[in-house]
């Protein structure tokens, strides 16, 4: 990844955990976990974490219905000239680690 194309991505990354701090109704917590570019800068996936994970779906589909806001936002609140098309999606990936770390932490307690 180019250094143009990870400082895009950090950017949106810390755009999108304003805008999601800000516009959520906090009953549940949403982490943005990080972003990723395609090669062409023409799309960015933003992935989140969810706490509780029975919250999950709402807050996807909350995310998802927030995407022409947070696209507004992120012209409003950054210099970034071409945005790439933006879409939301669950971390698994984090969630899966997060698990190995709790079988981790009972063994160790074994």
């Amino acid at each position: 990844m180019s250094h143009r194309s990870e400082k895009l991505a950090e950017e949106l990354q810390h755009l999108a955990a304003n805008f999601l701090q800000r516009e959520s109704n906090r009953t549940s917590l949403i982490t943005v976990t990080r972003c990723e570019l395609s090669d062409n800068q023409k799309y960015a996936t933003i992935f989140i974490s969810v706490f509780p994970t029975d919250n999950e779906e709402a807050a996807e589909e909350f995310v998802k219905r927030k995407r022409t806001e947070f696209v507004e936002y992120v012209h409003d609140n950054s210099k970034i000239g071409r945005i790439p098309t933006l879409s939301f999606k669950i971390d698994y990936g984090e969630k899966n680690r997060q698990r190995l770390d709790e079988l981790s932490q009972q063994d160790l307690k074994k």
